[in-house]
């Protein structure tokens, strides 16, 4: 893989190797300035605790938190477009804001002290991935409303890198900057990844050749098998980066270079809780549920046990003294149910893996015929598989995999290279024509 190495302990920062006593008691103290702020400062949030019967002076644990409501992006809809800001419009320096495709959009809102948290923990996630202050950092997350582009661009000018700011799409001109200029690192989400790497080989280039030696990927789940075949196919090393507007960005967790081993989350902002997504109860660390995270020292937009809809879980730290989060496994909203079978788009991208002639460029389309649900996978041929038969032939094996393996029934469609829409920023994976047809 690539050549870079682990950051000493001397350049981290005190907070990411303290003791868990120090580091919990920093956050009960930041926590109780969050939801005293909150609470003053946000009419929504102390209708919503009063109606609980819950109130800030209530907490004397971290524990105590689990009694306080949850916060959904139903709320901030509800809430749009300034209803939870905790601060007046004037003291909010910027706004960003989702794509609302399912509605109105969330709006967050940013104070200058909160830009500065927001480099300071990109920054942090910057180094844990084998950063070092005078590289070059390509960045192709989309710039704008989207967080991704701006968060890891003030980041990586914060820790004294040198910054590129391409944002998505035009991936011709993607592999002829990285070509010319010879990054070291590159931030993009891993599907667009695939689709420079795709690029450099329709211009001839060996992508293993380039000067990238490591890739901060995020924005949308991606399985261990994305990663070995970005691996493989740059001869860099790819790493996990987590985060999202409601919360801050990208910044909140980052995978380390020397471990790989899941994300270690910056507790000393964000404080991190994994729930049954069924019935909302607290569970333990290192079971499988949902992500929630309070936001610990944010001024406009403090967040106060916001469903993210992920699935992970909570481990120890390894490299660091903060809590891991494993690679997010699916989002509750992503999880199709065919027939009472539950299926994640990553379940299907693990089969892909395994075939040498498939590429990882897929789309699930779920419709309704009659009173079943129907699902039909469409994925990409590699060049070497891509004469028709050679296509049907892998079509009908990963049609019995996916039957055996997963437990339902699938039509396959290998459609010729190139044949897939590429994505500029997060990989859409699933069309559900089933809420047309309602």
């Amino acid at each position: 893989m690539g050549h870079r190495r682990a950051a000493d302990r001397r350049e981290l920062d005190p907070i990411e190797i303290a003791s868990r006593d120090e580091i919990e008691s920093l956050q009960l103290t930041r926590l109780k300035w969050t939801l005293r702020h909150a609470y003053e400062n946000v009419p929504y949030y102390r209708q919503l605790w009063d109606q609980a019967g819950v109130h800030p002076e209530d907490v004397h644990r971290l524990e105590d938190l689990k009694a306080f409501p949850f916060l959904t992006k139903e709320d901030l809809r509800r809430c749009y477009p300034f209803g939870l800001f905790a601060v007046p419009r004037e003291q909010v320096v910027r706004i960003h804001a989702s794509s609302g495709t399912t509605g109105k959009p969330t709006v967050v809102g940013y104070t200058r002290n909160d830009l500065d948290t927001w480099a300071e923990v990109v920054a942090r996630s910057i180094r844990a991935a084998g950063g070092r202050p005078g590289d070059i950092i390509h960045v192709s997350y989309g710039y704008g409303l989207f967080t991704g582009g701006l968060g890891l661009h003030y980041g990586a000018e914060r820790m004294g890198l040198t910054v590129v700011p391409m944002s998505g799409g035009f991936t011709e001109r993607q592999v002829q900057l990285i070509q010319d200029f010879k990054p070291q690192l590159i931030a993009v989400t891993p599907s667009y990844m695939l689709a420079i790497a795709d690029e450099f080989e329709r211009q001839g280039l060996d992508a293993r050749q380039c000067s990238l030696e490591v890739g901060i990927f995020g924005a949308e789940p991606w399985t261990e098998s994305m990663r070995r075949e970005i691996e493989e196919r740059f001869g860099m090393d790819a790493v996990d980066i987590y985060g999202l507007s409601e919360v801050i960005g990208p910044g909140v967790a980052q995978e380390c270079i020397e471990t790989k081993d899941g994300l270690h989350i910056w507790e000393d902002h964000f404080y991190p809780e994994i729930i049954d997504p069924a019935t909302g109860e607290v569970l333990p660390e290192g079971e499988l549920g949902e992500l929630v995270f309070t936001s610990l020292t944010k001024e406009a937009f403090p967040v106060v046990r916001y469903r993210t809809r992920d699935l992970t879980r909570l481990l120890p730290g390894t490299a660091r003294s903060m809590r891991r989060m494993e690679k997010i496994k699916g989002r509750t909203d992503d999880m199709l149910i065919i027939r009472g079978v539950n299926l994640f788009p990553s379940q299907i991208e693990e089969l892909l893996q395994e075939d040498a002639r498939l590429s990882l460029h897929y789309v699930l389309e779920v419709r309704r015929e009659g009173r079943l649900d129907e699902l039909t996978v469409l994925v990409e041929a590699r060049p070497q598989a891509a004469d028709p038969e050679a296509r049907e032939a892998a079509a009908q094996e990963l049609a019995r995999h996916i039957k055996s393996r997963i437990g339902v029934s699938a039509r396959v469609v290998v459609k010729e290279p190139g044949a897939i829409e590429r994505s500029m920023g997060k990989a859409k994976r699933v069309i559900d024509l089933r809420r047309l047809q309602d």
